[in-house]
């Protein structure tokens, strides 16, 4: 019986492998016959983003958008900001959600996005973009990029599909790690960096995500821009990894090898350096003549006199005609027309609405003041600049940066006010804004707390003060917010404190003087009704961070992959304050509680190349039901070159009832304990392992075990 079932599976896998080799086949006849036709000036077309449609070889025009959490365009469903989904920890919702982005771009016409961000943060909270990351770790990035740009593009039969478009992961590579929190400043990364910390999830998305475009960097990476580094882009990214799809520059970056980093003294030449790095196609939005690179009136001279640079053109040229062939559009070309809304369904608002209450972390919770018990309250105090919408330049700030115009967005003041009714009194005052110093709401503010039972006091910051271009040299709370906190917590009243916010900030003073804390990011369009079912216990928040918080700007880059420093009395630590984090990578609070068993091994060793498994219990002892995210760090505890304290190598996320308790069960594969030794080869070296389980990176919240690989 086993017999035929292989000899069955084996026909249909070279049946299987027929048709995809057949597919292929056809794919390049294709594509070789279409680019075969076409003149120089078609060729250097197709290379600037959607390039209009040519009539005479019934060329498609691709079109494009930002898809972030959301199309960056008017109508569109918007999710929780990047730093927020990272927040869930659950892959799968960011597929659903994903797929639902692909549904709304396909409606409109539009093919290819510039999205995910699968830079990992390095800790500096300076840094505008880290918003836009989903934390700090390359295994969680990885898997969290991996479920975006499945969702995005299909996966199987599925991939690019008429309900799929094409996913961008940018920005490679190494794009955060610079020395002054400055958006696109030059980076000096060592190759172990590169390959132990930045490498990994763009490797993912090419191998395992089939991602089919990318973008590389803004800057000068070890005094190559990347958009003309062949080693990086040829190299490792094709030759290494495989990526068969098309590159994208970033917004100009072509052009700025000439105008920021100097090693090309006119258009002509920047255009030639990225076109033989592998560039394939030039983004200038607005397509401001100045700044365009990939254009006849730049090229044509130089490509006349040199014939060899046309097979970079045709290599260019190829890839993008394979993308616009892959997505189907030579058989069906999408409905494109500048009229055409998006339509954000009900389904998608729904998915919106769980993806925000699974990005919602409580980092504080004295005496159990939540969850609030809407029949023991009759008033309650809202309030701060973050509490009511705010609309600049036709879009809500409080949703982040690269948000479109959602059909509509829920605040925190109408979130509360839609779940307590009519039964409790609202109080609602704006205390101060983000832009400016005055304080003259302070009082009004002040009387509301004073006139209700508990105060829910939602601070932070909003896209005009995070995001792109806005790197700032502290981390504080921007303008007065911290005075306001100050001057509501010395009327006694319970306090709430709710941050909308894009990046880790300093608040170690405003935490002691509020009751609880929680932290939701950039929620989306739903932030109000999420953050109300949480406050009101309507739903039990289970998130958990994903970059750790600092005490202060000093403290910066903090994170949890450390490796070993000095030990003993006055060495390894600051002079005058702690280097632990304020709140640590992993860490977030439940309205119940879980106990974690002692960890399990199938066995105490194993052989090199061999998997083992882990086991461990997880009993939910409090009183409501709840998510918790149980995380596996692993540490080589004595190797060849220096390894990190710890490094998280699997996690899930699973809803435990009260009282129940659930077994979880991690299969380690052998590359779980892989390193790269002295001479940068990867490797798994004989000798003992620590594998930590528990509820985040923080030592007393993990359990410990330790594994002999022989």
């Amino acid at each position: 019986m086993k017999a035929t079932v292989v000899i069955g599976s084996l026909l249909l896998l070279s049946a299987c492998a027929d048709g995809v080799v057949e597919k292929a086949d056809h794919e390049k006849e294709f594509v070789d016959n279409i680019v075969s036709k076409m003149t120089i000036d078609e060729k250097i077309e197709q290379m600037l983003q959607d390039a209009p449609y040519n009539e005479r070889l019934g060329i498609p025009r691709m079109m494009y958008s930002e898809c972030l959490h959301g199309l960056w365009l008017e109508g569109a469903t918007v999710f929780p900001q990047a730093i927020a989904l990272g927040s869930t920890w659950n892959p799968e919702l960011i597929k659903e959600m994903t797929s639902y982005i692909a549904k709304e771009a396909r409606g409109i016409g539009v093919t290819h996005c510039y999205s995910p961000n699968l830079d990992v943060s390095i800790g500096d909270a300076r840094y505008g973009r880290i918003e836009e990351s989903y934390g700090e770790d390359p295994y969680l990035v990885s898997r969290m990029g991996v479920a975006f740009i499945q969702g995005l593009q299909g996966e199987g039969d599925e991939y690019l599909d008429e309900n799929h478009i094409i996913a961008t992961a940018k920005h490679f590579v190494a794009y955060p790690e610079n020395r002054t929190g400055l958006n696109g400043a030059f980076s000096d990364v060592s190759m172990r960096r590169l390959r132990e910390i930045h490498f990994p999830s763009f490797e993912a998305a090419v191998k395992e995500a089939r991602v089919a475009s990318l973008m590389p960097a803004h800057q000068d990476l070890n005094g190559v821009p990347c958009h003309a580094n062949s080693w990086l882009i040829n190299d490792i990214l094709r030759k290494e990894w495989g990526f068969d799809g098309f590159l994208i520059s970033d917004n100009t970056d072509v052009g700025r090898l000439r105008t920021m980093h100097k090693i090309a003294s006119n258009k002509t030449e920047a255009a030639v350096l990225a076109m033989k790095a592998g560039v394939d196609m030039e983004l200038v939005i607005g397509k401001n003549p100045d700044h365009l690179s990939y254009t006849m009136d730049v090229l044509e001279d130089t490509l006349l006199k040199d014939k060899s640079l046309m097979k970079y053109v045709d290599a260019n040229v190829k890839r993008i005609i394979t993308a616009k062939y892959r997505l189907g559009m030579f058989e069906s070309a999408p409905p494109i027309s500048d009229d055409m809304i998006v339509e954000s369904s009900e389904e998608a608002q729904q998915c919106a609405l769980d993806v925000a209450r699974n990005a919602v972390i409580l980092l504080k919770n004295d005496k159990n003041i939540l969850p609030l018990e809407k029949s023991k309250i009759k008033s309650i105090a809202v309030i701060g600049p973050n509490a009511s919408e705010t609309i600049r330049n036709n879009r809500y700030i409080q949703t982040g940066s690269y948000s479109g115009m959602p059909p509509y967005y829920t605040s925190v003041l109408e979130g509360i006010k839609n779940k307590v009714g009519d039964n409790v009194k609202v109080n609602y005052a704006e205390g101060c804004d983000f832009f400016s110093n005055s304080k003259a709401g302070f009082s009004q503010a002040v009387n509301a707390a004073r006139n209700s039972d508990v105060v829910v006091l939602a601070v932070g910051g909003c896209s005009l003060t995070c995001g792109e271009g806005h790197d700032r040299d502290d981390i504080n709370l921007v303008g007065v917010q911290g005075e306001l906190i100050e001057a509501i917590s010395k009327t006694g009243k319970p306090i709430v404190m709710i941050m909308i916010n894009g990046r880790p900030l300093d608040i170690e003073k405003e935490v002691g003087m509020v009751d609880a804390l929680i932290e939701g990011w950039y929620l989306g369009m739903r932030t109000g009704d999420a953050l109300a079912d949480v406050i009101f216990g309507d739903y039990n928040p289970g998130g958990k961070l994903t970059v750790s918080f600092p005490r202060n700007v000093g403290q910066l880059p903090v994170t949890y992959l450390q490796k070993p420093d000095f030990v003993g009395s006055g060495k390894g630590q600051y002079q005058n304050s702690s280097k632990e984090p304020l709140f640590h990578f992993g860490y977030g609070m439940s309205y119940t509680k879980f106990e974690y068993s002692e960890p399990v091994l199938s066995s105490a060793d194993i052989k090199s190349g061999e998997s083992v498994k882990l086991k461990i219990d997880v009993k939910n002892v409090g009183e409501y039901d709840g998510d918790e995210i149980v995380q596996v760090y692993i540490k080589d505890d004595y190797a060849s070159v220096g390894r990190y304290n710890k490094m998280l190598k699997a996690f899930d996320r699973v809803h435990i009832k009260k009282g129940e308790t659930k077994t979880l069960e991690f299969e380690l594969t052998p590359d779980k304990f892989e390193l790269y030794d002295v001479n940068m080869k990867k490797t798994i070296e004989p000798g003992t392992f620590t594998i930590f389980v528990g509820s985040s990176s923080r030592e007393q919240d993990l359990k410990q075990i330790s594994l002999t690989v022989k």
